[in-house]
């Protein structure tokens, strides 16, 4: 099983990934033990803390490619961003400072504020949408907004946009709540992509085949398939069509009798 990996800080001194190279090259060699055969290069992009330039990740993708190859890591990296909902995105795409998840343009992986959502959301994926662009939200199963209000991922789907579930959340990483959360928008067909959003080494680590393992197990071989084949679908710039969707399901409530 080769994998595509869509969300990715490996990308060596650029954000609160990867620190250095022999950083970087150690997590591309776990990444390809795992299976792994293509990672798209997603460093933090006008989320307050964070700026990487579209020429500046350009350049900086080409010399890590070549680092990986003179180790005769066999991984292949695209340059990408993970860009943050901010009223100067819309700016940055006129100065063509943004880069997408596939070469076309058609696919932006975008983040919101893990605190909630902001009020102007739905009006700036109306002017992305506007453009041609399809969002994909980055890790919704992490966001306070939608866990309070989980109708509101299945609105942004309903409108068009598309989803990536983070593996890690699957597996426990960020507590057994988020967990929940994350089958949860699996089972209501809200999940399209699993990806990494690895960071290290240790805690935010790769885990992309033991999700896939565990989503086989809950949902089947088909889903497995469906998700991978969406990843592929994205880095190509292809179009790609929802399985049947619905509302998110409250959590199960267990009742004490005494």
């Amino acid at each position: 099983m080769t994998l595509v990996d869509l969300h990715c800080h490996i990308l060596p001194g650029v954000d609160d990934g990867a620190k250095d190279l022999p950083m970087a090259l150690g997590m591309a060699r776990d990444a390809v033990a795992q299976g792994i055969s293509h990672i798209l290069l997603t460093p933090h992009h006008m989320d307050g803390e964070y700026t990487n330039h579209k020429v500046d990740v350009l350049r900086k993708t080409t010399a890590f490619q070549e680092a990986l190859d003179t180790a005769k890591i066999p991984l292949t990296v695209f340059p990408g961003q993970e860009v943050h909902l901010t009223g100067e995105l819309l700016r940055a795409l006129d100065d063509d400072d943004i880069l997408f998840m596939d070469e076309g343009g058609k696919y932006l992986l975008l983040e919101l504020p893990h605190s909630g959502i902001p009020e102007y959301t739905e009006d700036m994926i109306f002017e992305l949408q506007a453009r041609g662009i399809t969002p994909v939200i980055a890790h919704p199963e992490r966001n306070h907004g939608f866990q309070k209000e989980p109708d509101r991922l299945y609105d942004f789907v309903a409108s068009g946009c598309l989803t990536q579930i983070t593996a890690s959340s699957y597996l426990g990483v960020f507590g057994s709540e988020v967990e929940d959360f994350t089958q949860r928008i699996i089972d209501a067909g809200l999940g399209f992509v699993f990806a990494s959003d690895a960071h290290n080494l240790k805690g935010r680590n790769f885990r992309m085949q033991k999700a896939f393992a565990k989503l086989e197990q809950h949902n089947g071989a088909e889903m497995v398939t469906w998700m991978q084949d969406n990843a592929k679908k994205i880095i190509n710039g292809d179009d790609l069509e929802p399985s049947e969707y619905h509302y998110i399901k409250e959590k199960k409530k267990f009742w004490l009798f005494r």
